[in-house]
């Protein structure tokens, strides 16, 4: 559900971070604020709650190039991951283009990893979406860890409709652009398809 500005000749394009809480969702967005260029991103706005914060930024890629004659700006958000922010989860849902789901690859982060992803596909669902027609790409973070959980089980476990996934080390940058040029792609293509 992009917004175009013919004003600035730009397409707006929300692009929301997903997963349980602790999962990487935040340190995805803040290394991706500290790469790009101050003349290129808006300023990062941050709402804290008791146990999570939702981060808000929007940047102007240059390398994504133009769709018809207008920009792609994109604005990333990470959710809440405690099932008690579900009207904070719901609010940014709203006119989203592209979702990253962020899974913690530690075995005892899987219930709140498919509870996570559960509660994804019942907001989209209550929303009107079409949960597989929706950009989505998954990114397995913390992949550093001692004993993760291996890439063949995470892909069984989260991935049956077989999306772009990622390996992640969220903290060191490790998979969190390639991920982003992913989901950015997917939703440049969709973009593409339809009419401007």
């Amino acid at each position: 559900m992009s917004f175009i500005n013919y004003a600035t000749k730009e397409i707006n394009c929300k692009i929301v971070y997903c997963g349980p809480g602790l999962s990487g969702k935040t340190t995805n967005i803040q290394y991706i604020y500290e790469q790009t260029q101050p003349e290129h991103k808006g300023k990062l706005v941050t709402l804290s709650t008791e146990n999570e914060r939702t981060l808000f930024f929007d940047f102007l890629p240059l390398s994504i190039g133009d769709v018809r004659g207008f920009k792609t700006r994109f604005h990333l958000y990470s959710i809440p991951g405690q099932t008690f922010y579900e009207v904070s989860r719901q609010f940014i849902l709203k006119g989203v283009d592209g979702i990253i789901f962020v899974a913690d690859s530690q075995p005892d982060r899987m219930d709140a990893n498919l509870e996570s992803l559960e509660e994804l596909q019942r907001g989209l669902d209550n929303q009107g979406y079409d949960v597989g027609r929706v950009p989505l790409v998954l990114q397995y973070n913390k992949r550093d860890m001692p004993g993760v959980v291996p890439v063949r089980e995470l892909e069984a476990t989260f991935n049956a409709s077989r999306k772009p996934f990622f390996e992640a080390v969220a903290n060191r940058g490790q998979g969190v652009m390639e991920t982003l040029q992913a989901i950015s792609q997917m939703i440049i293509k969709e973009l593409k398809g339809g009419d401007v």
